[in-house]
């Protein structure tokens, strides 16, 4: 049976949709609701800078290997840096959802909000909400829809940010469902010896590296095949985007 996402507080910041206010953002926002429009879109990648990179042309090496693992399932990313959740939340209400489908979300979100808070409680709180917000917009769009939800990943710039990040994540595993939320956390694999955010895995300490990127892919195409089946020769996803900044 189905974890029917719980009434959150209306006063909690991140559940409340809120657009970025600045041109870069605004010239973004216009450029994914003319890309949630055009094409074909099966597998629709949500998220912050995290997911964003993985998919943008100003970081050509990380969209090859986007290209390269997501090719023949109609993928399209609408990540945008820098959003807390309540960003992805104003996006996904105002445009950036496509008229028909998606087949499978894959969410990421959530590190954005966590400096946030001043107290460990109410940033598990406030950040579990928030995602779980997401999924609900998701499910409410389309609602034969498989959700692959993505666990916080950990961060190394802000170590005091970690336990917080697995007890959000301990409640975000509680929404797994096999038949509409797929729970993916590869966090074991993207930390050190300290349980940090390797170097291997992020220059930054927070967004990830080429190597990190494949080991989310792997964890996500094994879900992609049982519910798309393979990958086809073709692709007619609409084209990728970018940060207009970077032009």
């Amino acid at each position: 049976m189905g974890h029917a996402a719980a009434a959150q507080p209306v006063s909690l910041p991140t559940v409340v949709p809120a657009p970025r206010t600045d041109e870069n953002s605004r010239v973004a926002h216009e450029e994914l609701v003319r890309k949630a429009g055009s094409g074909v879109i099966d597998i629709y990648f949500v998220g912050d800078s995290i997911t964003r990179r993985w998919g943008a042309v100003d970081y050509p090496e990380l969209l090859a290997n986007f290209t390269g693992n997501f090719f023949g399932w109609n993928a399209a990313n609408f990540g945008w840096g820098g959003d807390r959740t309540q960003n992805i939340l104003w996006r996904l209400d105002n445009g950036e959802l496509p008229p028909a489908g998606p087949k499978v979300f894959v969410v990421q979100a959530g590190t954005n909000n966590l400096a946030d808070f001043e107290s460990a409680e109410e940033r598990v709180l406030g950040v579990s909400a928030g995602i779980e917000a997401i999924v609900a917009r998701c499910r409410r769009h389309a609602p034969e829809a498989l959700i692959v939800l993505t666990g916080v990943f950990p961060r190394r710039d802000r170590p005091e940010l970690n336990a917080s990040v697995a007890a959000i994540n301990a409640k975000l595993a509680a929404l797994g469902d096999e038949g509409r939320v797929r729970y993916v956390d590869i966090s074991e694999r993207l930390v050190d010896s300290r349980g940090l955010l390797s170097e291997a895995m992020s220059e930054d300490g927070l967004h990830l590296s080429l190597a990190a990127y494949q080991i989310w892919a792997e964890a996500v195409k094994p879900i992609l095949i049982e519910r798309l089946g393979a990958a086809l020769d073709v692709d007619v996803a609409p084209a990728p985007t970018g940060n207009p900044a970077a032009r």
